[in-house]
């Protein structure tokens, strides 16, 4: 169904049976009906728990990778729409794929049985593979090192709901910039914006070069470093990612790596007395557990601003925002 995924309508969401694969089919106008709709989401899930919108409709949780947020996410934005869920999110190993099934053969059984499906596979690329092969809706849940495209929404929402604007800011990514497909896809959204970056790694975790030249072109102020107090006094947003062990082949690079940057009380006592701490989570050591209780630590809010935007997402996807 790829097709549908490479430029929704500007008019409105324009994601009613549309694929979810790349933060490349955003515009500024459908971010901002997308969030408008989030907003409603959240005021419904406060005030009555959620609502029947989704009955009789049934999401497919297809996860060939561990996940704990995104999947629980998915389920209980499902679920408080009044769908249901097939969860496939632990064991894939042992089922089909086990005896050889193609990732297009699963996608074309599954979705017999469910009106959409959310994706998650270690290779970059899958989630087109899927979409190709399918007739109902695909979610990119994360692909390899790829793109994550819904968790790049949650993330810009929760910066624009923290703040309340997205331009002007001052953002800085912090730790595995190679990897990290939430950093990837976060920037190229924040490519519509009028926005300041700031790329903080060790060396060889650099953001890829080609992402790095999309900015240039973009023509938005953007700077390298690999020490977070060279710039913590003076940002709007200090987005943390954890060093994926996951995706090193060379695991001395990882240990050289791993113990890189912690975001301490200390260091925050640096910052401005406005701002956000972000992480995508899960945290192994970046971020102190004692910055948890400053009030500029955004990222259990994050978690749950995740909820609401995948109800938004899963409501315009199957046509009933």
């Amino acid at each position: 169904m790829t097709h549908s995924a490479d430029r929704a309508s500007a008019a409105g969401h324009g994601l009613a049976h549309q694929d979810i694969l790349s933060v490349n089919q955003f515009n500024t106008d459908m971010l901002g009906a997308i969030f408008a709709l989030t907003d409603e989401m959240r005021s419904t899930v406060r005030a009555s728990g959620g609502c029947d919108l989704l009955r009789h409709h049934v999401l497919t949780c297809l996860f060939y990778e561990p996940s704990t947020r995104t999947s629980a996410s998915f389920i209980a934005a499902m679920e408080r729409l009044g769908g249901s869920v097939i969860p496939i999110t632990q064991g894939v190993q042992y089922s089909s794929v086990a005896k050889g099934e193609s990732l297009p053969d699963t996608i074309r059984t599954v979705e017999q049985y469910s009106d959409a499906i959310v994706l998650r596979h270690p290779e970059v690329g899958s989630a087109r593979v899927a979409a190709e092969a399918a007739s109902k809706p695909v979610i990119n849940a994360g692909d390899g090192a790829g793109e994550h495209p819904t968790q790049a929404l949650l993330d810009l929402y929760t910066i624009h709901n923290e703040l309340g604007t997205l331009d002007g800011l001052h953002i800085a990514m912090v730790g595995d910039l190679r990897f990290g497909r939430t950093v990837h896809s976060l920037t190229r959204l924040l490519l519509q914006y009028d926005v300041k970056l700031t790329f903080v790694s060790p060396e060889i975790l650099r953001l890829p070069l080609d992402l790095m030249n999309a900015v240039r072109d973009a023509g938005l102020p953007v700077r390298e470093t690999y020490s977070v107090a060279d710039v913590i006094g003076d940002v709007d947003v200090l987005y943390v990612t954890r060093v994926q062990k996951e995706r090193f082949t060379d695991l001395a690079q990882y240990d050289e790596a791993k113990g890189f940057y912690n975001i301490t009380p200390d260091l925050m006592r640096d910052a401005k007395s406005r701002m956000v701490v972000m992480h995508p989570l899960p945290r192994v050591g970046e971020i102190s557990d004692a910055v948890d209780t400053d009030p500029r630590a955004a990222y259990f809010r994050q978690m749950e601003n995740g909820m609401f935007i995948r109800m938004a997402l899963l409501a315009a996807v199957l046509g009933k925002a």
